[in-house]
């Protein structure tokens, strides 16, 4: 009989005493048994595309996501550091690739997550999750921007605040996007600038203290702090208690909706009134707009 064709047991055995007969010091244990399971994330599994300029959301997630049976799963991508309607257009090619670098050949993928807001409003909600698709067919999609605007139906607000990084032309598309979503941008603060790199150097602090300014305002429902390059997370449950209104940011509403999208329902605590609702996807969903 060959040594192949013996039993798992047998041939480990084999495998010992042809080591122990040699009178060497080296063991070689081979065929050792083993158990298995379902591996990381037995709850829930999220691919995220990441930007290559962004230093955020990975940090950010790593608290909001520190949950018993939850990973995710990072690749990046290339982008212009300069934030431009024509450097968010030129990235739309590089998605494929990158979701193709996410648990290759691994079937458990339960969402996707495109991270980048003024990326997906350019390029269209449609057209990235057409080309995340094209490489894992029928896998959830989401963006900071579908994200934000979910959380806030299922927060039952109307009217926003709004407060990004970008220059003047994104922030005008911005608005007249999310209006078209059966919103009202009723007050807009930026820091103005195209520089990736500035934007995630701002501190939490500003963010909050200009946020909970815009925030206050009587015209309010909500506030949406838009870029995931923006600190902003950390801050949405004191923005809250500042404004007594809901508050939500790219990287947060991100996280809140892939979870959902994976399956993943409990409340959470820690990150503000949207991690605590409990789910109803219908409550999520656009709205005609007469």
């Amino acid at each position: 009989m060959r040594r192949a064709d013996l039993p798992r047991a047998a041939r480990f055995q084999i495998e010992w005493k042809i080591m122990t007969a040699t009178n060497t010091v080296m063991v070689n244990k081979t065929f050792l048994p083993y158990k298995t399971d379902a591996g990381t994330g037995p709850r829930a599994r999220i691919g995220v595309i990441v930007l290559a300029t962004d230093h955020t959301i990975e940090e950010e997630w790593r608290a909001m996501l520190h949950l018993d049976g939850v990973s995710f799963y990072v690749a990046r991508m290339w982008n212009d550091a300069q934030v431009t309607p024509d450097t968010l257009r030129a990235m739309g090619d590089d998605i494929g690739g990158a979701t193709r670098l996410i648990l290759p050949n691994d079937q458990r993928l339960e969402a996707v997550a495109f991270a980048c807001t003024s990326g997906a409003m350019v390029l269209g909600e449609e057209a990235v999750a057409a080309k995340v698709h094209a490489m894992r067919p029928g896998v959830p999609v989401t963006s900071p921007m579908m994200a934000g605007l979910a959380g806030i139906r299922a927060l039952g607000a109307r009217r926003i605040a709004l407060l990004t990084p970008y220059i003047d032309s994104i922030n005008q598309m911005m608005r007249t996007y999310i209006e078209a979503q059966g919103f009202e941008v009723s007050v807009i603060g930026s820091f103005n600038t195209p520089d990736d790199l500035i934007a995630t150097s701002i501190t939490a602090e500003t963010v909050l203290e200009v946020a909970t300014d815009l925030g206050r305002h009587s015209s309010v429902d909500a506030t949406f702090i838009s870029c995931t390059s923006l600190r902003a997370a950390s801050i949405i449950e004191r923005l809250e208690a500042a404004t007594g209104k809901p508050a939500l940011s790219s990287n947060h509403a991100l996280a809140w909706h892939a979870l959902r999208l994976a399956g993943y329902m409990d409340p959470i605590t820690g990150w503000g009134r949207l991690f605590r609702l409990p789910w109803d996807e219908a409550a999520t969903m656009p709205r005609k707009v007469s």
